[in-house]
This record gives C-alpha cells, structure tokens and sequence, in this order.
C-alpha cells in the first residue's frame, strides 16, 4: 500500500518537473498551407485539392485549455501517427476559460472580448496570452497534416444565464475568430457544441452567418446535443457545409428519451435519415459512444465501452453513407492528466496513457478501407444483402463502387450476398479485419445470383469482419 502511493507520488512529481521543464519553450512555429477542404462534386463527401478526403477526427474537446505545448506536441504528433487527420476541440468551454499557462480567454468573461495581447510573439513568453497558445497548436497540427474544427464556444456556455450570450456579442466574437485565422487553411467551424439547435438558435444562426460571410472558404458545420442531427434545424441553412450527429453514449435500453428519437446504438440511421435529405450535403457521426466511458456516462460503476464498440459505429455510420468518422476516448477527450483534482465520467487513466487505446489504433484501418477504392462513386446499397439484414448487433450494412462493394457485419455470422448490382461474370471475395487492417487472400468463383459467405472465427459480437467482393 505504502509502495503503491510513493509510486504514484513519484510519477505526478515526474510530470510537474516535466511541465515546468518544457512548459516555458516558447518556439514559433511557421505556418503550413493545406489545401482548403472542400464538398465533393456529387455533394457526399469532402475533397482536398480535388483527392479524396476521408474525415477520420478525434474529440480532444480540452486540449486548447489542458495541454501545454510539450504536451500538446505529443498528442498531436501521436494522432497523426494513428493517421487521424481532423481535431475536433472547444475554443471557449467556460466563460471564465484559463488556460495551462494562467491566461485568460475573455475580458471579464465577456465573449465580445477576446483578452489578446497587443504586439504578442509566440516566441516572448512575457507577451503570449490565451488566443497566441491556440495559434501555436493550429499551426503545429497543419505541419502534420491535421486539420482543427473548432466549436467556437459550447453550448452550455451559450445556454447558462452567466454567458450573458446573445446574438449581437456572438456576431462581435464569431468576427474576431474569422479575422484571426482567416489565413490559417486548417481550420474547420464546428458551430454549436452539445446542444439542441433550438436552444439558442438566433445565436447559432448569427455565429455561423459571421463565419460564412467572412470566412467563406472555410466548411461549417453544427455540433449537437446526444442523440440529435444538425440537420433538423439548420440543414436548408445557406451557412452549413455539412452535417454532424450525436449518436450518443447510450445503450439500446437506456434511450428512452420522450423527445429525441430511440435510435439507441444504431447510428446508421441518423445517416439514413440526412442521406435522404435536399440538398444533400455530407454527414457524419461526430460523437459516437467513447472508448472507455460508461454506458450512459454518468454511472461509473456501469460497463464501459470498448474498442469493438467503437469500430461498429465506424463501420456502420460510413457504410450508411457517412463521410467519415469521429473516434472519442473518455481519458483523452478531457485530456486527463495528475495535476487534475477530480475527473469527469469516471476517467480513471490519464491522456498520455489512453491516447495509445486500441480502439484508436484501429481507426486508420477504417480510413485505409474507404480510400483503397474508387472512393466518389461509393454509394450505401442495402439490396446486396440476401435474406434478412438483421436487427441490433446482427444488422449487416454494405455500401459499393461500380465494380466493388464492402459488406460489415459485428458477430461474424453467415450472410448470403445478392451479386446483381456488380458487373463481370465473375467476383473476388476476400475478408477484411477491422481489429488488424489485414486483408484475407481473395477467391475468384464465377458469379451467380446469390452467394453464401461464412466469415472467419466463432460469431459473437466484436468479431467484426468486412466483406470485399470485387467484380471481374
């Protein structure tokens, strides 16, 4: 016991000698141009310089607030390694927002009031405040590859009586944050953050016109509350680009809200549902259930949701029709670290350890699958599958190209294939694992009208495999 507490006393002592060793390398870093993202020419999914964009995003909510520059080097640097290539994270998450360093977000909490530094350098650590620490950390991300959606303030921000928030000081920050990062090419606008558009509205609505009048070469989205789309209030609005959904943290028996729909863990269906929408604009599950945290959220002594949960929302959400897809992880999203004196949602590890999770790891095998076909003409396609699709966990998705088609199933059980929607007299069939990216050596057999598959392993949920049939 005695062991077990100088241990842990040590390694928090080891990470604030750390973070005052590091913490004062006020390094400039010069500014990367990425290619400004882009809505495909078919209106489904985002383009960079005319190549396919794959959303593959990680909820590091606190990141701009928790982490110091060595910290946040680390994380980023380790993301882009995993291959994720979008951020999602709060500019402002409280009104009285500080940051790791002691600098202020607002001037007297006043969202009309950036607290800026006048003549700051990134380089001059007597000058650096609040808005210069956030320059940094978007101009690192862009020299990895990695583009920021920022939520301008979040929604309990907007909703809470001390914001004092109202659609006349919204319009005054929304056009201090597109003069600031005007020229910075990385940046994605994520309006909203947790809430129902309804609440707030005519603020939501004067943050995202600000932002499309003077940032109109920039994508904007809206980030709702659990188990809601964006699209039910803003998707005929001229400011949102694309849309976003909250497929929630619940399990199919804890949804039973009165108000939102009780779509419980078939995230597949908020895609459905915007999918068939007009215009069509691309949407995708930006806050599926996180790795790790209990189902429900707020009772700990719940289980907790793991790595195969995760892949099935990813799988299911993009074979639906989603353009990508936004992993999360209770220890990282909050950027758990020592120095934290309670944490929320039962976090029990810290950032730097969850941060290498496998469920995050897994992540680029499902970025990897989506770009390693013609990716434009990819279209969901639910008449491939013979017979029943099945209900929950033994649901079957598929989506496909002209000469392809992808076919996912969670429990590994035997499903028959309708190959009519696939040219050629012949197809090759071969199996792609979700947990290791590896894919199975195909089989060629002429083409008849239904085809019987058997996946590999015993079924049972999280022995996930994707189908790839290739016509020939």
């Amino acid at each position: 016991m005695v062991e077990t507490y100088i241990n842990g006393m040590l390694k928090k002592i080891t990470y604030l000698l750390l973070v005052a060793a590091v913490g004062l390398a006020f390094v400039p870093v010069k500014q990367a141009v990425l290619p400004n993202l882009k809505i495909s020419a078919n209106g489904r999914y985002f383009t960079a310089d005319d190549k396919p964009f794959f959303w593959l995003g990680d909820t590091g909510w606190l990141l701009f607030s928790k982490l110091n520059r060595a910290d946040a080097e680390k994380y980023l640097e380790i993301r882009r390694q995993q291959g994720f290539n979008v951020i999602q994270v709060m500019v402002i998450h409280d009104i009285k927002e500080v940051n790791v360093y002691g600098d202020s977000a607002l001037v007297s909490g006043d969202i009309a009031k950036p607290k800026v530094t006048e003549g700051s350098d990134a380089a001059n650590a007597t000058a650096y405040d609040y808005w210069d620490h956030i320059d940094w950390m978007i101009d690192r991300a862009a020299q990895k590859g990695i583009y920021m959606a920022l939520v301008p303030v979040w929604g309990s921000v907007v909703k809470s009586k001390n914001g004092h928030i109202n659609a006349e000081n919204a319009r005054k920050y929304a056009s201090f944050l597109a003069e600031r990062y005007k020229n910075r090419s990385n940046i994605i606008w994520m309006n909203g953050g947790d809430i129902a558009g309804s609440d707030s509205m005519s603020v939501w609505n004067a943050i995202g016109t600000t932002l499309r009048t003077e940032n109109p070469d920039k994508l904007i989205t809206y980030h709702p509350r659990g188990r809601t789309q964006s699209s039910t209030w803003f998707h005929n609005e001229s400011w949102l680009d694309f849309n976003t959904f909250q497929s929630g943290h619940r399990t199919y028996k804890q949804d039973t809200s009165k108000k939102d729909l009780k779509y419980g863990e078939d995230n597949w269906k908020y895609v459905k549902v915007d999918y068939n929408k007009t215009p069509i604009k691309p949407t995708l599950d930006a806050e599926p259930s996180y790795e790790k945290i209990p189902y429900g959220l707020h009772d700990v002594k719940l289980p907790r949701w793991k790595a195969a949960d995760v892949r099935r929302y990813g799988y299911w959400s993009v074979f639906a029709g989603g353009c990508g897809y936004t992993y999360g992880n209770n220890d990282v999203m909050q950027m758990h670290k020592p120095t934290d004196k309670n944490s929320a949602y039962g976090s029990k590890q810290y950032w730097y350890q969850s941060v290498n999770d496998p469920g995050a790891k897994q992540m680029a095998h499902l970025k990897k699958l989506m770009l390693s076909r013609p990716y434009y003409e990819r279209v969901p396609d639910q008449s491939l599958i013979a017979g029943k699709q099945g209900v929950r966990y033994n649901y079957l998705l598929a989506t496909r190209g002209k000469n392809y088609a992808f076919i996912y199933t969670y429990t590994g059980k035997n499903f028959a294939v309708n190959t009519g929607s696939l040219p050629g007299d012949k197809i090759k069939s071969s199996w792609f694992n979700p947990r290791t990216g590896q894919t199975t050596v195909g089989i060629t057999q002429a083409k008849i009208k239904t085809l019987n598959f058997n996946p590999p392993g015993e079924p049972m949920n999280g022995n996930d495999w994707v189908l790839i049939l290739d016509a020939i």
